[in-house]
């Protein structure tokens, strides 16, 4: 029987701090959750659907990139290097570099830790001799490799290795600029504290029709929308507010002069949601802003790479333009 996989368990904050982030977005004006609350056990799961569905072109455009330039994706990337999977969901992005890449280790961050533990130990029973480990982080806050990860690198014989990380799926865009640039700016941190030839290899969803973007956020099985009311369960949880998902209507648009997606939670009737200690009135057609999904052009992200200290390459991408992959040296 082959043994569990290590998961250092980071993504442990204070409930205190959460609820009070919660209140605060709520009574905002507009009132806003944080998208990082898209993520309990179900909201990963239905997201892993999301990226089955026709209209959601990303995941299945951005495999296609990797698919036809694996080789030279693998000859750029250092050999051996450490492969640390940002958001790495069930693990099947990082798996189809696997063959290509020959990583000497595989790290996969993720802040839902059950829906980590779970794929991680499917891919040790594809990988037996792999090198793997989980880490439970919250890192849209703060991108640090904690001590307990160093040390597991050291036992491996890793310290000194080059580092790759890998950001696959267009999740750079749920951060608007300024604060992608700073969580870049982490990365390349990350990358650097490795050995020479770090980098990091990260998919972008590109500037495109209107109407192309907004069927890929609004399917027609509804799935997103789901997606999106699950939020308010995983809020209930932590605030012990009483959002009921069914007074929601589900709604996302294409924000042409900020070029990005908006997605809201709109109250289908008047209502007044509670929890200990305070509530929040609703009007009819009231919105609750749940996430941004910032489009780019290749020029301006290339940009945005350089800024945060990176030595970015010409990106890959798939014939019409739709999506980039950039591979960008430390």
């Amino acid at each position: 029987m082959s043994q569990p996989v290590p998961l250092i368990q980071m993504a442990q904050e204070d409930a205190a701090a959460i609820r009070q982030s919660l209140i605060t977005g709520l009574q905002a004006a507009p009132p806003r959750v944080d998208p990082k609350f898209f993520y309990d056990r179900l909201g990963s799961c239905l997201f892993e659907a999301i990226t089955e569905l026709d209209e959601y072109y990303p995941t299945r455009t951005e495999a296609g990139i990797v698919e036809t330039h694996a080789a030279q994706m693998a000859r750029t990337i250092p050999p051996d290097a450490v492969l640390i999977d940002l958001g790495a969901g069930n693990c099947a992005k990082a798996a189809r570099l696997f063959p290509d890449l020959s990583p000497a280790a595989y790290i996969a961050v993720d802040i839902s830790v059950d829906f980590l533990r779970d794929a991680l130990g499917t891919l040790r029973r594809q990988y037996p001799a792999l090198p793997l480990l989980g880490l439970g982080l919250d890192f849209a806050d703060n991108l640090v490799l904690p001590p307990e990860v160093l040390a597991w690198l050291d036992a491996q014989g890793l310290a000194g290795a080059p580092r790759c990380v890998l950001y696959p799926g267009s999740s750079i865009g749920n951060f608007l600029p300024a604060a992608a640039q700073r969580l870049l700016a982490q990365v390349q941190a990350v990358c650097a504290g490795g050995g020479p030839g770090g980098g990091l290899l990260i998919g972008v969803d590109r500037v495109k029709a209107p109407a192309v973007l907004e069927a890929a956020y609004d399917d027609a099985l509804g799935v997103t929308a789901a997606f999106n009311r699950n939020l308010l369960r995983h809020v209930n949880r932590w605030l012990g507010s009483d959002f009921a998902p069914a007074r929601w209507r589900h709604v996302a648009f294409y924000n042409t002069a900020q070029e990005r997606i908006e997605m809201h939670l709109e109250a289908i009737d008047a209502q007044t949601v509670r929890w200990p200690g305070g509530e929040r009135h609703f009007s009819a057609g009231e919105r609750l802003h749940t996430e941004n999904s910032c489009k780019w052009t290749a020029d301006r992200f290339a940009a945005l790479l350089r800024a945060a200290g990176f030595d970015p390459a010409a990106p890959w991408s798939d014939a019409r333009d739709w999506f980039s992959v950039f591979w960008a040296r430390a």
